[in-house]
């Protein structure tokens, strides 16, 4: 486990009444990256069959100009870049799935974690299904399918499944016959939107997909909902699952989304920004400048900034060659990405009272590091102000929080926790106060790995329940 909450993963899918779906689905993961590195694929519907490239890597890595020059034209394709919530990172659990059945194919492409996707796959396992992954992705594909040739019927089969199915799930599918799908959980855990052009139809994780490939923002697929699109046409929408609870994840806001997107009619740069004027009424100090840990720190302190009157400078230089740490195979290699991917900007830093905003402490290990390394440049102190509330409770819904024994907040008070990370003085921000610089959005929140208040009922389970 590393010091930062890992992301979930990213889909994006379109129709088109052109054959360019391909590049489209290409350029919107490289807009989403953000959301996993462990792995990412493309899946086109060509002659009433699917062609599927995968891999374990980055896009460019995985999908490459050589790999992208093969690919056929097509108007219908979807795509997908993971973080492993469920299943190790290895090849067979990269998305797209593709099941095929007697009378068709579909493939998936899911965000999030289906909490009893392990009765799921016993439940099909009886009926005949094999299953050579251990993803719960692999058993979402598998059930749809399942129940689409149960059903006789696309819409139905589609709805059918998803009713069996708990905890998070963004969905786009697409089938043999260039039909796109897209379904959002009746909680609407994680963010799904829909954007539009002169061309077709996207459907994608963040709207920031959308804006990289030319649709403009249309809206938010509603939790529950169902969209069918063909030839780059919605043919089909409706509000199919229900839920007594609703909840977006409200990390999405805090660190999971690129700050140029917005969810559930509330940008996430706006949402950061007021994470900084809250934290600066609820833990004010007497400081020289604000200044935010890159990337998301970074509007946060422009808030704190805003809000108290303290100037607002860089403190860091970023090496933009070095990926978030987590994607590195061992801690060790992880420890050394930390150390070099930050450099404190003495100039703008040097004998000042420094006013420090981040997104999170998980474990503490990184902000004591990075902490240190302002200590290097001789500043007077440094006060750390955090954007979310401490962490005490696991999340299964797609957020990689798998053991509450690791979570420094658990372990430490709030002082005990200053202490250890070497700062003057450490304030989080209150679940109240994050919730109110997050209102304009649409949607209640999710807040449960901050206060067990989960969107749905929490059930404990193990990233690996599929390999057991």
């Amino acid at each position: 486990m590393t010091d930062k909450i890992r992301e979930e993963c990213a889909v994006i899918g379109t129709s088109l009444k052109c054959e360019e779906a391909a590049g489209v689905v290409y350029n919107g993961l490289l807009a989403l990256q953000h959301r996993g590195q462990e792995g990412a694929g493309i899946a086109l519907s060509y002659n009433q069959s699917i062609i599927v490239e995968k891999d374990i890597g980055l896009v460019n890595e995985v999908l490459t100009e050589k790999v992208l020059a093969t690919l056929p034209k097509a108007k219908t394709a979807i795509g997908h870049a993971r973080y492993s919530t469920t299943g190790s990172n290895t090849i067979k659990n990269v998305q797209p799935f593709l099941t095929e059945y007697l009378t068709g194919r579909i493939a998936t492409a899911h965000n999030g974690n289906i909490t009893n996707a392990k009765q799921i796959r016993s439940m099909l396992e009886k009926e005949g299904l094999d299953f050579s992954a251990t993803s719960d992705s692999e058993v979402v594909s598998s059930l749809i399918a399942y129940n689409v040739i149960i059903q006789k019927d696309l819409i139905k089969g589609v709805v059918e499944g998803a009713k069996i199915l708990c905890g998070a799930f963004s969905l786009v599918l697409m089938t043999g016959d260039k039909k796109l799908v897209a379904v959002r959980d009746p909680h609407g855990f994680r963010p799904l939107c829909i954007g539009k052009n002169e061309y077709g139809i996207a459907v994608a994780s963040e709207s920031c997909a959308l804006d990289s490939c030319g649709f403009d923002f249309v809206r938010d697929v509603k939790p529950g909902e169902v969209i069918i699109v063909e030839n780059g046409d919605i043919t089909y929408s409706n509000v199919e699952l229900t839920a007594n609870k609703q909840g977006l994840c409200i990390f999405e806001y805090v660190y999971f989304a690129r700050p140029d997107s917005i969810i559930d009619k509330l940008s996430v740069y706006e949402a950061r920004f007021n994470m900084g004027r809250m934290l600066a009424i609820e833990h004010p100090v007497e400081a020289d400048v604000v200044c935010g840990v890159p990337d998301s720190g970074l509007e946060a302190a422009m808030g704190y900034a805003y809000q108290s009157g303290i100037p607002l400078v860089s403190g860091f230089v970023k090496n933009r060659y070095i990926g978030r740490s987590f994607i590195y195979p061992s801690q060790l290699q992880r420890e050394h990405a930390v150390k070099i991917k930050l450099n404190p900007l003495r100039a703008t830093i040097e004998g000042k009272r420094i006013v420090l905003v981040d997104d999170s402490i998980v474990r503490g290990t990184t902000s004591a590091k990075i902490i240190s390394s302002l200590r290097s440049t001789n500043v007077k102190q440094v006060h750390m102000r955090i954007s979310s509330p401490p962490f005490r409770h696991t999340c299964h819904f797609g957020t990689d929080i798998d053991n509450e024994k690791n979570l420094i907040a658990n372990q430490l008070s709030i002082d005990e926790i200053c202490q250890r990370i070497g700062a003057d003085s450490l304030g989080f921000i209150s679940v109240e106060g994050l919730k109110k610089a997050c209102s304009k959005s649409s949607l209640p929140f999710c807040t449960g790995c901050f206060n067990n208040d989960y969107g749905t009922n929490s059930v404990k389970m193990s990233k690996y329940m599929l390999e057991e």
